[in-house]
């Protein structure tokens, strides 16, 4: 059975506690761990490679995340074109095919997007009225009573 965690012992750069979850029998993290130096420096510098890495693919791509649906449908673009510059095949049609249904639910889900926006918009800029229209309706049903 497995104790309770423990947080590391180790101070940030900033002079805060680091909050990482310490090592088993070791006070410190990963990353603050004396035994654990050389990896953990290691483990930095691919992360430092992959982020600059991922930046220059963005780049080159004009890709932003995913994390709207015009991002996604960038993607969905991207691969569409490289599955387009393969060598024709079977696995290329499926994959064209998979692609347009996703190309297909994307425009749904931006159409969707949209009208939602536009709702939120239009209810938004409405002037509310100081009495709900089930009271209105209530009034209006009285008014009809009382004259007959």
């Amino acid at each position: 059975m497995l104790g309770p965690s423990r947080t590391c012992s180790a101070m940030t750069e900033r002079g805060e506690p680091c909050r990482a979850t310490a090592l088993r029998d070791e006070p410190f993290c990963f990353f603050h761990s004396p035994t654990h130096q050389e990896e953990a420096a290691a483990a930095r510098k691919l992360g430092g490679q992959r982020r600059r890495k991922e930046q220059t693919v963005a780049g080159a791509f004009d890709f932003a995340g995913l994390s709207t649906v015009a991002d996604i449908r960038r993607l969905v673009e991207i691969a569409a074109f490289d599955v387009l510059s393969l060598e024709s095949s079977l696995s290329r049609a499926r994959t064209l095919a998979y692609l347009a249904q996703t190309a297909v639910k994307l425009l749904q889900a931006g159409e969707m997007e949209e009208r939602l926006l536009a709702l939120e918009e239009a209810v938004s800029s409405r002037e509310l009225s100081p009495t709900p229209i089930f009271d209105l309706e209530l009034e209006a049903e009285d008014v009809e009573e009382d004259e007959s």
